[in-house]
């Protein structure tokens, strides 16, 4: 049997991927070595989600006081938190299931690697079989960096240093969390560590927490999270690993912090070994697999979505690498578009942003126009948040006057993003955006608001 498309990996791009094929026709077959639905299913987004859910929910219990609501004594049960998360992840990974089997896609629970290219076009090694396909997506994902610091391999193989995967597990919350890696990662699990009872200390060797965040954004979500008792330590270097004990250079000082559990969080790369890149001369960069504007590599046949590509690791970005890479393969034009890819942190309050930042416009030589305006300034916002602090920061292009860049913290941010995505990647105009009209009271409204400052 001859598949239209072979895909390695069954993530978001990977399953995505297999159900539009599938949908449209096609005859697909997918490798998966563990569970449908990758990383962000199994033991990333998701998880991490329900657990934050549970953690919003109990903080806000604990000052229902303050909006007339009270509660005698609120307790998170971290045990009974856990069986929820297991059953969401259950409940969503059968639903990925029950997609692929509706979309007529055959699913094999091994690894693969391409062998070859042949005259049909590409065979390709799953167990002990070998299958041959028109086309092949390699969605393979990413894993966690393990940098080269002493004592960090002992340590894993003891237990006392753990990735997200084996901390969303635990069924004992740690007394002392470390947490090495102030992105998005590491935040949201200093969050709902530090409400499960954690003493969380985040070490990051950056000025800032976030990645890339809004420098301005950062400092906010750093005193919120200062308030909640998660400590930090900016501009360390970890430098040795050992038993219970955390080294680090700070401005030329030397510090160390004791922990029971160390997460290691500082970032994730692709995972590119041994699935037969070199056999068909498949081009990478600092381990990414690189693609055209079409997902397609170099080979013609073979496409590549979602962490493997490198770049921002996001599940929704990989989804739509994965429409593009099928809309490729069926001869319907579609282009890669990374303008406004939006990025929350899921944090309590909520970070989100789309487009660039000012930092990133200045580098790239745009000469800009920046309007805040406070959160408060939303009568729902205000009616629900006490002693918020929440802001709004929207960067427009001088010249075009085009919205480029929106960049938010507080509630909802993580659903209000998603008009200004709509409304960067339309290339829209601020007199232009002064016309939509959204509803109120609603805090997606300060978009508007915002815009109305020019």
């Amino acid at each position: 049997m001859i598949y239209d498309l072979i895909v390695i990996g069954g993530g978001p791009a990977g399953y995505r991927a297999a159900e539009s094929a599938g949908r449209r026709g096609m005859k697909v077959l997918v490798f998966e070595k563990n569970r449908l639905g990758g990383v962000c299913l199994n033991e990333g987004c998701i998880p991490t989600k329900a657990m934050l859910y549970s953690a919003k929910l109990y903080e806000g219990a604990k000052k229902g006081e303050s909006y007339g609501v009270y509660v005698t004594q609120a307790h998170l049960g971290h045990g009974a938190v856990l069986e929820r998360k297991s059953l969401v992840v259950h409940v969503l990974g059968e639903g990925i299931n029950a997609a692929m089997k509706t979309a007529g896609v055959e699913v094999i629970r091994e690894s693969a690697k391409i062998n070859c290219m042949v005259k049909e076009g590409f065979e390709v090694c799953g167990g002990i079989n070998t299958y041959t396909a028109k086309n092949v997506l390699i969605a393979s994902g990413s894993g966690p960096i393990i940098p080269p610091i002493k004592g960090v391999q002992e340590a894993l193989n003891a237990g006392f240093i753990i990735t997200s995967k084996e901390l969303l597990k635990l069924k004992l919350v740690p007394e002392r969390l470390a947490i090495v890696g102030g992105g998005v990662i590491g935040l949201e699990l200093a969050v709902y560590f530090a409400s499960a009872g954690s003493k969380v200390t985040v070490i990051e060797m950056m000025d800032h927490i976030g990645g890339n965040l809004d420098n301005e954004i950062g400092l906010i979500l750093k005193k919120n999270l200062e308030k909640r008792g998660i400590q930090f330590c900016l501009k360390a270097q970890v430098t040795e690993v050992e038993d219970g004990i955390i080294r680090f250079v700070q401005e030329d000082e030397t510090s160390k912090i004791t922990a029971d559990k160390v997460l290691l969080s500082v970032g994730r790369c692709p995972s590119t070994q041994g699935i037969g890149l070199e056999r068909l001369g498949i081009k990478t960069e600092l381990g990414a697999i690189q693609t055209d504007q079409n997902m397609q590599t170099a080979v013609k046949g073979v496409y590549a979505a979602g962490d493997v590509t490198g770049g921002m690791m996001l599940a929704h970005k990989a989804y739509r690498e994965a429409d593009i890479a099928v809309n490729h393969m069926c001869e319907i034009l579609d282009e890669a578009d990374y303008t406004a890819i939006p990025s929350v942190i899921y944090t309590i309050p909520e970070v989100a942003s789309a487009g660039v930042t000012v930092e990133e416009a200045e580098k790239k030589g745009i000469n800009v126009v920046v309007r805040k305006l406070s959160m408060n300034y939303s009568g729902r916002y205000f009616a629900e948040n006490k002693n918020g602090d929440g802001m709004i920061k929207i960067v427009v292009d001088n010249e075009s006057r085009r919205l480029i860049g929106v960049h938010m913290i507080g509630s909802y941010a993580s659903e209000i993003i998603q008009s200004a995505v709509i409304l960067i990647q339309a290339k829209l105009t601020v007199e232009e955006i002064k016309r939509f009209v959204f509803p109120h009271p609603t805090v997606c409204e300060i978009i508007r608001d915002a815009v109305c400052l020019f």
